[in-house]
């Protein structure tokens, strides 16, 4: 089988046990619904008025314009509005969404002729990082997790497992998964909490972890916001490091590109972060490459022919204090050495932990520019397992897909042994391979994402 993420149809609400429409009963207007919103006592406040900017997320391909949208100052707000529409019954036929950021791909942030809840309003304790033998951060659900780890960074500490993007709210990813380079050694981001609080779909404030209310808490981690919003977070931290040693390199193959990353992320003292990506047909790449990395070998890298040819890189990342400097150089050669890449690939640099961490907000930053940031962004996400992988690899990179001119694919395998027992359900075996496609408007119309579901069906039908 193969598990769609983020379906490209699908979307949801949050807070879907409210109760939903009946048909024979009489349909609440607008009007009604609205005067009653305005009775509910509020800290923060309701706006009726400049909501179209609710109706866009980061996908930029669904529209739904709520009802109105709370800006929520505390807890009890989101738990009063959401208690309040729970007793008003189902003739509203009001849905509720929680939008954090607007990263949602599908609509899931918005709430048609709905309620949606901007968590980034939420005010309550600011971050709280607990240092000691397991250290932790106390967190909002609707702070961000580059806020989080300038905070703990205060303390020598960080989060240890991460999304790529850091510009996104707690609530969000852990409602997701939160799976990055890092899952392999770490697990995703749901698997590094602690404790949450958590508003259900009847307006109750509830505490819990996996000793206390575990059925909520295994729900609410990797559940789409389908049995409650996040509203505080306890995230598990350990001692941050102060540089990066960021390493890329090409393979040609990719039974080969396969191989050598699930050899690095089957062992402990590997790299700390493992990352793939597929680029075809892409002019010129160790040269566009060069001005954030160094080549090792400055005159094969400037001869390396990228045009019309199908490649994998692996991204890598060793974290270390100036201090280490000289033992973690002779730890990344012997693990260079296990490896089967095109010698004259060899990429490397060496950054700040934060810059590392916060790189795909640079690339925000130089397209919001160029006026590409807010374009339609289709995206699937899919998990693969890994005695499929090579089936699905064949017919896809160069022959479905036939460049990567409008958007990343990344791949990478990830241990199933470090995820929780959540809502996030996964197929059979010990390994599956994540994978994370960017599709132009163009491959939708022209039925490229029709052709991946057939091939779903080809592959996956055993």
């Amino acid at each position: 089988m193969i598990l769609f993420l983020s379906s490209i149809t699908h979307r949801m609400n949050l807070c879907s046990n409210l109760p939903l429409a009946d048909p024979s009963l009489p349909n609440l207007g607008s009007s009604y619904v609205l005067s009653s919103l305005k009775t509910i006592h509020l800290d923060g406040h309701f706006n009726f008025d400049n909501i179209y900017h609710a109706a866009n997320d980061f996908g930029n391909r669904h529209h739904y314009l709520p009802l109105a949208i709370l800006h929520p100052k505390s807890v009890s707000d989101i738990s009063s509005t959401i208690k309040h529409i729970y007793e008003m019954g189902p003739a509203t036929e009001l849905t509720i969404a929680a939008r954090g950021h607007g990263h949602s791909l599908q609509g899931q942030a918005q709430a048609h002729r709905g309620v949606v809840i901007n968590m980034e309003s939420l005010q309550g304790p600011k971050t709280i990082v607990h240092t000691g033998k397991m250290p932790y951060a106390d967190v909002s659900g609707g702070e961000l997790w580059i806020n989080i780890l300038h905070e703990s960074l205060k303390h020598g500490l960080a989060p240890k497992s991460w999304t790529d993007y850091l510009h996104l709210t707690v609530g969000g990813t852990l409602s997701n998964a939160g799976i990055s380079g890092q899952a392999f050694r770490h697990g995703p981001q749901i698997n590094n909490v602690y404790q949450l609080e958590v508003v259900t779909g009847k307006g109750d404030i509830i505490t819990c972890s996996e000793t206390q209310n575990a059925d909520l808490f295994y729900g609410v981690l990797g559940g789409l916001g389908q049995f409650g919003i996040i509203t505080r977070a306890r995230i598990s931290l350990e001692p941050a490091p102060k540089m990066v040693k960021w390493i890329r390199v090409l393979y040609s193959e990719f039974s080969i590109f396969s191989k050598d990353q699930e050899h690095l992320t089957s062992f402990k003292n590997s790299f700390d972060y493992i990352e793939g990506f597929v680029i075809i047909n892409r002019t010129g790449l160790l040269n566009t490459w060069r001005s954030s990395f160094n080549p090792r070998e400055p005159l094969q890298a400037s001869q390396f022919n990228s045009d019309g040819r199908t490649l994998y890189c692996l991204e890598m990342a060793k974290y270390f204090n100036p201090d280490e400097t000289h033992i973690v150089n002779q730890v990344i050669e012997s693990l260079l050495s296990e490896l089967s890449y095109i010698p004259s690939t060899l990429l490397l640099s060496e950054v700040p932990y934060v810059d590392f961490l916060d790189r795909v907000h640079v690339s925000e930053i130089k397209l919001r520019a160029k006026g590409l940031w807010e374009v339609p962004h289709p995206w699937l996400n899919l998990l693969i397992p890994k005695s499929r992988i090579h089936d699905f690899a064949k017919e896809v990179f160069g022959n479905i897909l036939r460049d990567t001119g409008n958007g990343p694919i990344l791949i990478y395998p990830v241990n199933k042994s470090k995820y929780l027992l959540t809502k996030l359900t996964l197929h059979k075996g010990s390994w599956t391979y994540t994978l994370d496609l960017i599709f132009a408007p163009s491959l939708i119309a022209g039925g490229t994402i029709e052709h991946l579901w057939l091939l779903h069906k080809k592959i996956f039908s055993t």
